[in-house]
């Protein structure tokens, strides 16, 4: 059930150009998965699925006349970003009660998919 769950989101995830671990993170833990099993696996699919999109990206902007190359110095800073997050989250999340984090999760999600339906509201 859950390598047909982490296909589907990694194919969304792949057309939106998201990484599959910030739409299997939430679904994981609303599953009651626990936060620690499931933050590695939804890094290890982010890092994944956006390598997978950029070399993509890259490859249809030689064959493309149209400008479809990943904006590198973004996606680094982003890539940057990320493992700084990673290695915060590894350290602190031992110290951290699963029901915060948990909620922390859950608000984080609810307002993510409130600003994309507002923005797909305008």
């Amino acid at each position: 059930m859950v390598t047909g769950l982490a296909l589907a989101v990694g194919v969304v995830g792949g057309i939106y150009g998201i990484g599959g671990g910030s739409l299997l993170g939430p679904i994981l833990v609303g599953r009651g998965i626990p936060v620690a099993r499931v933050a590695p696996a939804a890094l290890a699919s982010t890092f994944v699925t956006s390598l997978v999109g950029a070399a993509t990206y890259t490859l249809l902007s030689l064959a493309s006349s149209g400008d479809v190359a990943p904006d590198w110095f973004l996606g680094l800073a982003c890539g940057t970003g990320g493992l700084i997050g990673g290695y915060l989250g590894a350290r602190l999340q031992p110290r951290l009660p699963e029901t915060a984090l948990r909620l922390l999760l859950g608000v984080l999600a609810t307002a993510l998919g409130t600003q994309y339906a507002l923005q797909a509201i305008r």
